[in-house]
């Protein structure tokens, strides 16, 4: 099969498109042939080494961990799905990825993809959405009538928590350059502040929960517009429980596991009319190159889903 590998860490020149041995499947694995898969952030970090400490790999590495596809084959063990069945996962980031033809994922990591989108979009949904689901109602457990401020609402991640929050009736603020502020709004959100021409802590206050994508001094400054109790919630870098005792407000970090119960409850909610994916950008597999240039430029709005094989 064709795939996108990595022999070593670096930047863009070590993405190799090249032929691969075929995935062997456990007797709890599905096979799928690969539609579409998309780029996240946390790719090209695992590319540069950033992740290294944390994760360890086996060279060469397939990369990439979003896919929505067909099933191929099923190991011996696996009930709930059968050959031919369109899934769509964000399968075990310690295991090979999906930037290839084919990928083994285990059954317990997958779920019936969406029947109202196609593959490309679907293929935007799964690491994502279970972001946004994991900071949002599993941590941050925001319920109806709650202020949330949502940094960088055009994003993969961003454009999704805003749909989601809305879903469970949240007042919804969101931050955005001046020309996603439209596309932000068409998402569901209440107020939307351009960053590049007013400072959002300036403008926003008593929110009870603050969705931090962007770290650095943008974390630091959301304490700010917080009210006492209210929750910082990042999948940057971990907020300072110390700052967040002292301010009688909660800190939270969210690091994603595959989570098939909630990729059923998203697909439910696609398939519902309550949350559209964003697709931004499209490239092929053998283009990965670009693909993770446009993801390194933070330009990119919605998703930059990769086209593999056919539906």
């Amino acid at each position: 099969m064709k795939a996108v590998r990595i022999h070593a860490y670096g930047n863009a020149d070590v993405l190799a498109y090249e032929d691969a041995p075929m995935p062997q499947i456990a007797a709890d694995d599905v096979l799928v042939r690969v539609v579409n898969a998309s780029v996240n952030p946390v790719d090209w970090k695992i590319r540069e080494g950033h992740a290294k400490s944390m994760l360890s790999y086996t060279f060469p590495l397939i990369l990439g961990w979003d896919v929505s596809g067909v099933v191929e084959a099923i190991g011996e063990n696996v009930t709930r799905f059968k050959v031919g069945d369109a899934v769509f996962s964000r399968p075990d980031i310690k295991r090979d990825g999906t930037y290839a033809e084919y990928v083994a994922i285990r059954e317990t990591e997958l779920a019936h993809k969406p029947k109202t989108v196609s593959h490309a979009e679907a293929a935007s949904l799964p690491l994502a959405g279970i972001t946004a689901w994991e900071v949002l109602i599993t941590t941050a457990r925001i319920t109806s009538r709650q202020r949330v401020l949502i940094h960088a609402g055009a994003g993969g991640v961003g454009s999704l928590a805003i749909q989601l929050a809305k879903t469970r009736g949240a007042y919804v603020i969101a931050t955005a350059s001046g020309k996603n502020v439209s596309l932000v709004r068409s998402l569901g959100a209440d107020e939307v502040i351009d960053y590049r021409a007013q400072a959002f802590e300036k403008v926003v206050k008593d929110v009870d929960v603050v969705f931090d994508t962007l770290g650095g001094q943008v974390q630091d400054v959301s304490w700010n517009v917080l009210k006492p109790g209210g929750i910082l919630v990042s999948i940057v870098s971990p907020p300072s429980e110390e700052r967040a005792k002292e301010l009688g407000m909660r800190a939270g970090f969210v690091f994603i596991e595959p989570s098939a119960p909630i990729l059923t409850q998203l697909a439910a909610l696609v398939d519902a009319g309550a949350i559209r994916p964003i697709v931004g950008a499209e490239y092929a597999l053998k283009d990965i190159a670009k693909a993770h240039a446009f993801s390194q430029s933070g330009r990119a709005v919605g998703k930059i889903v990769l086209y593999v094989g056919q539906p």
